[in-house]
């Protein structure tokens, strides 16, 4: 069945909420637990689950991410394999950028009509999860859907968060409201007898999409309307079989800091909600690096990436990426080091010590809490962040705060002794 499936991977808007990490790369390019893309999840959940020809649709800020996936998904010269990046282009029918998620794919239908399939699987590159689409695949088919939404039961608090869907006992989806603020008793669905005890009693749109061939293209050709979310679902429910497909495993749509920052960190957990460790591996670009090594650290909680040399005092609850430097007596505590892109050399790290500027990574007897470190920083000795009472929320030429945690920006160099 899945062989008559092709599988679309948005790349998302400007992805402002999560500034300043998205100020030079796309949302879908974000690093994830050290070694991973955002991006990667959604391919990988395909490649799992036997769909193997996938688009990803980018616009803003797409070099990175179009970088990431060339270097990294290849496949045999005999197979029919592919992840293909679809850049916004100007046509002669269109000439502007991509409006909204429905018309990225509008755009994009021409180069979908030379491959043969029957389903087209819309997906977002800005979340966190684990999912079977065969399964969901499958029940679409035997359903006799015209269109399926994945959908989870949340609790009444995350309701005016989502779009949420009313289902009948055959999963039907009989109505949809945007974000409904008040009113919610109306739009209890049934869910699980363990849904039901967590009180999550909502269905919830995961933004993700199986529509019937000929369908989208009726719907898409057929009208300028640009949001699948806002306006084709709710419009297509009155006179299609659109059917809900219930989902009740761990999902995050990781669209803020605070969200991605507890999503990050919460991979440090004994038994996270999201497994790393699981059959159904991630897939990301594959590095030669060398092992990491280790001197004098005590490790607690915590995942270290490959390629990274540390001689911290201690490492908390934090998430150490690729090729990361730390220095002596550092103590780092529910952080995301995102690591680097490069090594420095034993000359360019004595040049830079001479000069009396930091080396790339982080320096001796550093203490830095609650904050996400971008690729590519420099942070010198004694350096000190977010180690005092909360600080107010701002935007500042080497980092931001955002509810309390602090991001050091891309490439940003931090003098010794500073304190944030």
């Amino acid at each position: 069945m899945t062989s008559k499936v092709i599988s679309i991977v948005l790349g998302g808007g400007q992805g402002s909420r999560l500034a300043p990490l998205t100020q030079t790369r796309s949302k879908p390019a974000v690093p994830i637990a050290g070694k991973y893309r955002l991006v990667d999840i959604p391919i990988s959940n395909c490649l799992h689950s036997n769909i193997n020809r996938i688009f990803v649709l980018t616009q803003f800020n797409s070099a990175s991410l179009n970088k990431h996936i060339k270097n990294t998904y290849h496949f045999s010269t005999f197979s029919t394999a592919f992840v293909d990046i679809l850049a916004a282009e100007q046509t002669p029918t269109s000439a502007g950028w991509f409006q909204g998620t429905a018309d990225a794919v509008r755009q994009s239908l021409h180069h979908l009509a030379v491959h043969e399939f029957d389903y087209v699987l819309i997906l977002s590159g800005d979340q966190l999860y684990q999912m079977d689409f065969e399964e969901m695949i499958q029940q679409h088919v035997e359903s006799k859907a015209d269109i399926s939404i994945a959908t989870i039961p949340v609790h009444e608090r995350d309701v005016p968060g989502f779009g949420i869907l009313k289902t009948d006992a055959e999963n039907n989806i009989t109505a949809f409201i945007e974000k409904p603020k008040t009113g919610f008793e109306e739009w209890v669905s049934e869910v699980s007898p363990e849904m039901k005890e967590k009180g999550r009693l909502y269905l919830a749109s995961m933004g993700i999409y199986i529509f019937n061939r000929k369908l989208l293209y009726e719907l898409l050709e057929s009208n300028d309307q640009t949001d699948f979310g806002k306006e084709i679902i709710p419009q297509s429910i009155q006179g299609h079989k659109v059917v809900s497909y219930q989902y009740e495993g761990y999902w995050t749509d990781i669209g803020t800091i605070p969200s991605f920052f507890e999503a990050n960190l919460g991979l440090t957990d004994d038994i996270p909600e999201f497994n790393l460790f699981d059959k159904n591996h991630i897939y990301t670009r594959a590095r030669m690096l060398p092992p990491t090594k280790v001197s004098g650290t005590h490790l607690e909680k915590s995942i270290i990436a490959d390629g990274c040399i540390i001689n911290a005092s201690l490492i908390n609850r934090s998430i150490v990426g690729i090729r990361t430097r730390i220095g002596l007596y550092t103590s780092i505590e529910n952080c995301y080091i995102m690591g680097s892109d490069n090594y420095q050399t034993l000359e360019e790290i004595a040049a830079a010590k001479e000069a009396g500027v930091p080396a790339m990574g982080i320096g001796d007897r550093c203490t830095i809490k609650n904050a996400i470190i971008d690729k590519n920083t420099y942070i010198g000795d004694d350096v000190k962040i977010n180690c005092n009472k909360k600080l107010p929320d701002g935007d500042y030429p080497t980092y931001t705060v955002v509810d309390g945690i602090v991001i050091i920006k891309k490439r940003a160099v931090i003098p010794s002794g500073t304190v944030i």
